[in-house]
């Protein structure tokens, strides 16, 4: 059996951060966290960074963005919250269901750090928690970014 080295090992990876800009203060963490783990799981990827005014923006430019065929893997960042206009489940569903559509039609793999958490309040006990946990998260979506882009996808079988 060959020893197969993984397309994250051979190059640097170019991945996409799409952040939302609604709650950017706290959603910027994530990005943070991001780029902390992914110089130390890959010093040589190299990360481009997209605006979006809120997370419902964020699929469509995943796509977009995956359809140029410039990106290994798409992270998306936004901070879903109850502002007791419109039904914030549906707008984060519709983000997830978007990424999941996105990825399965142009094969290029999409992450999310986008919280939608029961109660958020912005006081400063409900922003400390929040920019810290994005910033966990965001280390948690490079390892994911990792981890995806370091499977061995075996070449078709020719009979």
């Amino acid at each position: 059996m060959t020893n197969m080295t993984s397309k994250f090992e051979k190059s640097a990876s170019r991945i996409a951060f799409i952040r939302a800009r609604w709650h950017a203060d706290i959603v910027d963490k994530a990005y943070d966290g991001f780029c902390a783990k992914m110089t130390d799981l890959s010093p040589a990827s190299v990360t481009d960074v997209y605006n979006v005014p809120g997370a419902f923006e964020a699929p469509l430019l995943a796509k977009r963005l995956a359809k140029t065929g410039n990106y290994d893997a798409i992270v998306v960042a936004a901070l879903v919250v109850d502002g007791g206009i419109y039904r914030h489940d549906f707008v984060a569903d519709a983000v997830v269901s978007g990424l999941m559509q996105a990825q399965l039609e142009t094969e290029v793999p999409m992450f999310s750090v986008s919280l939608t958490p029961h109660h958020f309040h912005a006081s400063d006990d409900h922003v400390k928690f929040y920019t810290e946990h994005f910033v966990k998260k965001g280390g948690e979506a490079a390892q994911a970014v990792s981890d995806v882009l370091n499977i061995d996808i075996p070449a078709p079988v020719t009979v």
